[in-house]
């Protein structure tokens, strides 16, 4: 029976430091005012971003098709659309005729990519306002508006065949600017920058879970409930 007593102690002293703690976790501690789990989701966005940057590599192979000359038809999801998509590729050179919600798009697009990882460079290092300056639109409905017409252009050179030029077009609208309008004004930080702190989260994780179950299991014993075999 002391015994018994002694396991139910324990039992309730952990789970009171484990519910202690779990309380300090979501206050706000931590670094700008966050609370823990804001501050730890935070610190893994910047980490990932820090490892995400691939647009040396998708410049490098938007110039494989440099002075290659296409003509496309996008179909965007309306006439306005297709006006604010206007304003981006006229800025890479092409030609460009509207028809409603229909683009007619003629040019080089080694020029066209070079032109969009441009955006996605400057909004990667959340230079946005440059972005806005540049087509006098907001800097996330410019990068939309480069998602949607990559994902059109990567349609219609899949009809005309050009598997090669589809290749490299989706590659950048994946890698470049999905990558740069979901991190957008997320510091990019590199994983040795913050090593402690990462390697303290995944050990304080396993422990604190190890910690709530000895508590429960202690609670239990301690009210004189046990597995049997």
């Amino acid at each position: 029976m002391k015994s018994q007593k002694s396991t139910l102690i324990k039992g309730i002293a952990l789970m009171a430091s484990f519910a202690a703690v779990f309380v300090l976790i979501f206050m706000p501690l931590f670094g700008g005012g966050k609370n823990g789990l804001e501050y730890l989701d935070n610190l893994y966005n910047t980490i990932s971003k820090g490892s995400a940057y691939y647009v040396p590599e998708l410049k490098y192979a938007s110039k494989t098709l440099a002075g290659e000359q296409v003509s496309l038809t996008l179909e965007m999801d309306s006439a306005s659309s297709a006006q604010q998509a206007m304003s981006l590729v006229k800025y890479a050179g092409a030609d460009v005729r509207q028809d409603g919600s229909v683009l007619q798009v003629a040019g080089d697009l080694g020029k066209l990519l070079d032109n969009c990882l441009e955006d996605v460079d400057l909004m990667y290092h959340n230079k946005g306002t440059e972005v806005r300056n540049k087509y006098d639109m907001d800097e996330r409905q410019a990068l939309y508006t480069w998602w949607t017409l990559t994902k059109l252009m990567d349609k219609d050179l899949k009809k005309q065949k050009l598997f090669k030029a589809s290749k490299v077009v989706t590659t950048v609208s994946k890698k470049g600017v999905e990558t740069s309008y979901n991190f957008y004004k997320i510091e990019p930080r590199k994983i040795s920058e913050k090593l402690g702190v990462v390697v303290f989260s995944l050990v304080f994780y396993v422990i604190y879970t190890v910690w709530y179950g000895f508590a429960i299991m202690f609670l239990f014993e301690g009210m004189g409930l046990r597995l049997e075999h």
